[in-house]
């Protein structure tokens, strides 16, 4: 069964509202998507009834608050399917997660961290930062239509890769890697591997057993989640031989004016209070994306990328593969000489269609492809084929005054 859209709207109170007496139409949720009531209302049940601090506080307040953070981690770990809760490591973002892999890990002088050419700036710089104490980093660049080249992959892969470190679906183009394939050939040659699964994990089914990878980082923010939430998912062993990254309360059993001794995995690496309310409400929206289903989600986003680029393919230049079903939920383009940005706000000031514009975090790739940057529709299950009818039309209009 497909998903029933406009049952699913009336969960969105955002997608509700009217400005200038007409409705938002929100395609940035590459960037962050919208929040159902079900989370809302999660998130204001910790604040209403346990305002309290969880993991230290005896009294009933608090236990609720660790039953409640118990629930939503079971949930996350029921989303990806991990083996158990303490593969988990609450975080802020996914680029918390990869800065703290980068910063624990013991990567020697010497080591290579092989990613791709469209790594958003979270699991480029991190590597980057590392090049004082010897660690280089490399890319495997992508074919000619922007896929993922398995070749040039194998061609940059050898014994001093000690980890792989990918985006699973772009944000910029919205392509995604043959991940089970790369992790069997990574693990083969000796390397751990690392996925950035911000883009993947709210779109298409990540199952952590079945993929067997050894790292993977998500954001709350882009799966109906609050802010400022994430998880660093890490099979527990190599948890077990991380050090941790930030030290503080909560990461240590005991401590003396000269001594700790810290915590096992998760709880060594998430040092000071944590944003409880957040943390139940990333629960509910897992809980959500389950019962909707992400094979529904995939399959809505791909009809409405169908659509926009059977519109738009011969009037714009399209990032990434001209057909729809590669690149996700993702159209992003280019419309001559035209500056993106003004694109973008013309969209926005006309009929209230929410897009994003410039480099979309992956300034390595524009640089290299001396390019300033594109224009980023996206699309979720809320989406519907009247608002990409409206997008289209509304270009169309924009191109006219622009060029």
């Amino acid at each position: 069964m497909g998903l029933n859209v406009e049952k699913i709207r009336q969960d969105f109170p955002v997608l509700q509202k009217m400005i200038h007496n007409k409705p938002i139409i929100y395609f940035d949720n590459a960037c962050m998507t919208m929040r159902p009531v079900q989370v809302i209302e999660k998130i204001k049940e910790y604040y209403m009834e346990y305002p309290a601090c969880g993991d230290r506080s005896l009294h009933k307040l608090g236990k609720r608050v660790d039953e409640e953070v118990s629930k939503a981690k079971e949930l996350v770990k029921k989303f990806i399917n991990a083996k158990d809760a303490k593969e988990l490591i609450l975080t802020k973002n996914t680029t918390e997660g990869i800065n703290l892999v980068a910063n624990s890990l013991a990567l020697k002088p010497g080591d290579v961290v092989l990613g791709t050419d469209k790594e958003h700036n979270s699991n480029l710089l991190p590597w980057q930062r590392l090049a004082p104490k010897g660690v280089v980093y490399d890319y495997a660049e992508s074919d000619e239509d922007g896929s993922f080249s398995l070749d040039n992959f194998r061609r940059k892969l050898n014994k001093k890769v000690r980890l792989v470190a990918m985006v699973m679906s772009s944000n910029m183009d919205g392509t995604s890697i043959p991940a089970k394939e790369i992790v069997k050939i990574a693990h083969d040659n000796g390397s751990l591997v690392l996925f950035d699964g911000a883009q993947a994990v709210p779109h298409h089914e990540v199952d952590m057993r079945k993929l067997d990878v050894d790292f993977l980082a998500f954001s709350g923010h882009k799966m109906m989640g609050p802010t400022g939430t994430g998880i660093l998912y890490g099979k527990q062993h190599l948890l077990e031989e991380l050090s941790p990254f930030l030290v503080g309360g909560g990461t240590v059993i005991d401590s003396t004016h000269t001594t700790a001794k810290y915590e096992e995995a998760p709880h060594k690496f998430e040092a000071g209070l944590q944003d409880y309310a957040g943390i139940i409400g990333l629960g509910e929206a897992a809980n959500y994306i389950m019962k909707t289903g992400r094979d529904n989600i995939e399959k809505q986003e791909t009809m409405l990328n169908k659509v926009v680029t059977a519109e738009l393919a011969d009037m714009v230049s399209i990032l990434g593969p001209k057909d729809a079903a590669k690149r996700s939920g993702i159209f992003s383009f280019n419309a001559g000489s035209a500056d993106p940005h003004e694109i973008a706000m013309m969209l926005d000031q006309m009929e209230n269609i929410c897009v994003r514009s410039g480099a979309h975090c992956v300034h390595s790739w524009f640089n290299a492809h001396n390019m300033r940057g594109s224009v980023r529709a996206s699309f979720y299950l809320y989406n519907t084929p009247e608002e990409c009818r409206k997008f289209v039309d509304t270009l169309k209009m924009v191109m006219k005054i622009v060029k």
